[in-house]
């Protein structure tokens, strides 16, 4: 059990890599100021944090396109705020990008080729026929119905609050609706996405990559 944990954490730790603090500060900055010292301080101020927490990225030697996309983020979220003269228009990128990944989930399960294999296939590199297998697609396909679900529910929350132009709850939705929420979502769906692999029988990726035959031992770790 030990083992398993640690496994995840590893996991995770690839996948978010202490990215994690520039999704969720600088709209709590924003909408902190905001209540302080009204919507203009609060545009300039959360983009001043995001240029602090770019300048800290690059002294600490970290990818300069990374930091470059977190500051044109928060400008666009605090300039759409600002040309909208409302704090919810902060929140129109985030509403936007939560839409785009309910309709690219949908549209990838229409096709038969699930975002959860093509999600895999970028970050780890594995052989893209792999995923596609009888044995194996069922998986992913089963994973990405779970995640376009999550987006959706998300999406619907999102929209409601900010129709309802209240910028502090949907501060705090889009927050614990970000990464929080999303880490529970990659733990359910890699522990249940490599119990229905070994399920389903195929042969794991170093297997099919060694062109073994069966039977095959399976995925034991990575999804």
């Amino acid at each position: 059990m030990q083992d398993k944990g640690q496994e995840i954490l590893e996991e995770l730790k690839s996948v978010l890599s202490g990215k994690t603090i520039d999704a969720l500060f600088p709209p709590l900055v924003f909408v902190i100021s905001n209540g302080l010292f009204g919507l203009d301080i609060a545009a300039f101020t959360a983009i001043g944090f995001a240029l602090l927490m770019g300048i800290s990225r690059l002294v600490r030697r970290q990818t300069w396109l990374y930091a470059l996309g977190g500051l044109l983020g928060v400008a666009l979220a605090s300039g759409l705020a600002y040309l909208t003269r409302s704090a919810a228009g902060y929140f129109i990128p985030a509403i936007a990008g939560s839409a785009l990944l309910v309709l690219l989930t949908a549209v990838s399960l229409i096709i038969d080729k699930p975002i959860a294999a093509w999600a895999s296939h970028l970050t780890r590199g594995w052989p893209l026929d792999w995923f596609w297998r009888n044995d194996i697609k069922p998986a992913y396909r089963e994973v990405s119905w779970m995640w376009v679900i999550f987006f959706s529910l998300r999406l619907g929350v999102q929209i409601i609050l900010f129709q309802a132009g209240d910028a502090a709850t949907l501060a705090w939705a889009n927050t614990l609706l970000g990464w929080p929420v999303i880490i529970i979502v990659l733990i359910i769906t890699y522990v249940y996405g490599l119990w229905r692999l070994r399920r389903l029988g195929g042969p794991g990726v170093e297997e099919y990559i060694a062109k073994k035959e069966p039977p095959w031992q399976g995925q034991s770790r990575g999804f």
